[in-house]
């Protein structure tokens, strides 16, 4: 390993000379971890997340990791990872598809604990037949957990939303957990120019006295989670304990925006939003997009993108304004329940002009031209 110098956030993303590498999504992930000073994670495999939790083995093995475990499951893995962010350090995981839904338990739990845990979760098919293609609809399910949720289109996505993960996670006033997803295979194990930090910088430790609730330790009575027996009871006063909590995890979720907007240049990128037809994606599907457009400006079509970077928080005041001057929005998606179509169709005013489609699941690829035919119906009608 080579001598790391702790240098600040701002330092270490926009000041320090990056260096091109041509890497896959995994290896992003590990040239995040090496800078993130993580002082524990715990894996499991399965694919497609499973060479990602192998390279931060083998970079706990040069020394950039204090402590390195496999657990006995996913659910194992997701509860270790909140007894260690409990106890004050600063964790990493990752995960995919069943196992996922195998720990679902536990992440709503983190959001309730308000535990800054950092989660990759590299997507994939979820439903019988079994399938280890990459899919969305696991990010369906996730939605409503209290935990922030960022979409990485590409494996630059992958390694600047993993790092910047940690600190927009940590910060009093937000404080809750973070999942970084990324479409499995597509932005797993496709190589592409990633621009990676320096290896002899990494992030500040974690401060747990900066917590909005104690770190539990020899000095400190547990729980972090549940110190009030009261609210294990049934009256008014548990049921208002709940509500109350619930309401400050979302409230934690919206402060995070400021931190998002700064550290990701924002919850959306915008390309010609004044085109009469917009694209509305994230993941993946943004880069099919592209191609689209880019056929459809070989027709004479105008076409706009917005590419969504955070799904949690939701930039529904942005969405909204965009889509009241477009004749269509179509949101092509890699799931079949078309969950991203719902979320923008709630901040809409008018969803007539939503057009879900076209969607592609079970490991299929969506080739541009499917995106294509959906402009040119909507630029004729």
């Amino acid at each position: 390993m080579i001598e790391q110098k702790v240098v600040t956030p701002e330092q270490l993303f926009f000041e320090a000379e990056r260096e091109e590498q041509f890497i896959t999504g995994s290896e992003a992930i590990r040239e995040a971890i090496k800078s993130a000073n993580v002082d524990m994670a715990i894996s499991y495999p399965i694919t497609p997340q499973s060479e990602s939790m192998h390279l931060v083995g083998d970079i706990f093995a040069e020394g950039y990791i204090k402590e390195y475990f496999r657990g006995e499951n996913e659910f194992a893995v997701m509860s270790s990872v909140a007894g260690a962010a409990m106890a004050g350090v600063r964790v990493f995981t990752a995960t995919g598809g069943p196992g996922t839904l195998r720990a679902f338990e536990m992440f709503p739990t983190w959001s309730g604990s308000r535990l800054p845990i950092v989660c990759a979760f590299m997507t994939r098919g979820i439903n019988s037949p079994l399938t280890i293609q990459p899919d969305t609809l696991e990010m369906a399910y996730m939605l409503d957990t209290g935990m922030l949720m960022l979409h990485a289109e590409n494996g630059q996505d992958l390694y600047d939303m993993v790092l910047k993960a940690f600190v927009i996670a940590e910060k009093p006033d937000v404080h809750v957990p973070v999942g970084v997803f990324a479409d499995g295979f597509f932005v797993t194990h496709t190589r592409d120019k990633v621009n990676i930090a320096p290896a002899d910088m990494k992030l500040p430790s974690y401060n747990p006295n900066c917590a909005p609730v104690p770190a539990m330790d020899m000095e400190t009575v547990p729980f972090r989670q549940m110190r009030d027996p009261f609210v294990m009871k049934s009256n008014f006063i548990s049921y208002a304990a709940h509500a109350s909590w619930q309401q400050e995890i979302l409230a934690a979720a919206e402060r995070a925006r400021k931190y998002i907007d700064s550290l990701l240049g924002g919850l959306i990128e915008v390309e010609n939003e004044d085109a009469d037809i917009l694209i509305i994606a994230s993941g993946t599907a943004v880069s099919q997009s592209r191609e689209a457009i880019q056929q459809a400006k070989s027709e004479g079509l105008s076409v706009g993108l917005v590419k969504i970077k955070s799904l949690r928080p939701f930039p529904t005041e942005q969405i909204r304004r965009l889509a009241a001057k477009a004749k269509a929005v179509i949101i092509p998606e890699f799931n079949r329940v078309g969950w991203l179509c719902r979320e923008v169709k709630t901040a809409v005013d008018d969803t007539t002009k939503v057009v879900g489609a076209p969607r592609v699941f079970g490991g299929m690829t969506m080739p541009p031209q499917l995106i294509v035919d959906e402009i040119r119906r909507c630029a004729n009608e």
